[in-house]
C-alpha cells in the first residue's frame, strides 16, 4: 500500500468534507433524538463510501480519454469558477 497517497487522499477529503453538506445533513439527522446514532453514521459512511467509488471508477474512465493534465486543470478552473460566482454573489448581496 502506498501509505503517503493514502494519507493525501484522506487529509484531502477529510478537508474538503468538513463543514460541507454531507456533514451538516448528517448532523441534522443525529441531531434527532429519536434516530440511533449509529444508524444515521451507517448511512452516513456508506453513501461517502458509494460516492467515493463512483469518483474512484469515473476517474478511472475519463483517464482512459482525457490526459490527466487536462482533468486537473478542467478541476481546478471549475473549482475556481465556482469559488468566484460565490465570492461575487457574496459581495454583491451582502447588506
Amino acid at each position: 500500500m502506498e501509505w503517503k497517497l493514502l494519507l493525501t487522499v484522506f487529509a484531502g477529503v477529510f478537508i474538503a468534507e468538513m463543514a460541507d453538506k454531507t456533514q451538516l445533513v448528517t448532523l441534522l439527522f443525529a441531531a434527532d433524538r429519536d434516530v440511533s446514532k449509529w444508524t444515521v453514521f451507517f448511512g452516513s459512511a456508506s453513501a461517502l463510501v458509494l460516492t467515493s467509488a463512483i469518483g474512484v471508477l469515473a476517474g478511472s474512465a475519463l483517464a482512459q480519454f482525457i490526459n490527466v493534465k487536462a482533468m486537473s486543470i478542467i478541476a481546478g478552473s471549475g473549482f475556481m469558477l465556482i469559488g468566484a460566482w460565490t465570492l461575487y454573489h457574496g459581495i454583491t448581496t451582502a447588506s
